[in-house]
């Protein structure tokens, strides 16, 4: 019988830093980090449901060095997103 295998859980940092949902054609949203890995981030959005499965996310105003990200989770007004 094979042992059951161990799922590795990357580090997350505990952040809780303001960012923006960069929309094309509409104004920003703005948003706040909840915690940070290299892979991905759990992000409270002000209106989660105008929220679409990928977005840019912008950490700094008028920075265009965005994150790509793909929502893998949604919980109430939380979303988990993964870095493209």
């Amino acid at each position: 019988m094979r042992a059951p295998k161990k799922r590795l859980r990357e580090i997350r940092r505990v952040r809780h830093l303001s960012a923006w949902i960069v929309f094309t054609g509409r104004a920003n949203q703005a948003c706040q980090i909840l915690d940070v890995s290299n892979n991905g981030a759990k992000v409270l959005p002000e209106v989660p449901s105008e929220v679409p499965s990928r977005f840019e996310l912008a950490f700094n105003v008028g920075d265009r060095r965005h994150r790509l990200c793909e929502v893998i989770w949604r919980r109430g007004k939380m979303i988990g997103v993964q870095f493209l």
